[in-house]
């Protein structure tokens, strides 16, 4: 080869960058739905902690007389609130246990629900 020439490309080259690109490119689709499906799982599991808590100790609160009405139907009331459902609730010596789920949002939609359960009373 003498300097200043260019090795031209069979045509049997042409178009591999192209096709490396769009590999790539689905690739990093294919991560970006990963990651905002394991997202949505994450704030799904936040929420339905934070709305038991909630549910737990308005429950909690009502059975020990500092607020009135059933400890059970508050803690449905809470749980709603927070955008989840009551799904077990009972109450024995001023102690109130709850679950509730939350929807999964997102591309994770169909896995469903996501549980959560708290306890709280005087001790």
């Amino acid at each position: 080869m003498r300097a200043g020439r260019t090795r031209e490309r069979s045509s049997d080259e042409r178009g591999a960058a192209t096709v490396l690109v769009v590999a790539l490119a689905g690739l990093l689709c294919f991560v970006a739905v990963a990651l905002a499906g394991a997202g949505g799982l994450v704030l799904a599991q936040r929420e339905a902690q934070a709305a038991a808590d909630l549910a737990a100790l308005a429950g909690a609160v009502a059975a020990n007389g500092t607020a009135g009405g059933d400890p059970c139907g508050q803690a449905h009331r809470v749980a709603v609130r927070n955008g989840a459902r009551l799904t077990r609730c009972t109450e024995k010596a001023g102690t109130v246990d709850v679950d509730v789920e939350v929807d999964v949002r997102g591309p994770m939609r169909p896995l469903g629900a996501v549980p959560a359960a708290a306890r709280a009373g005087p001790r």
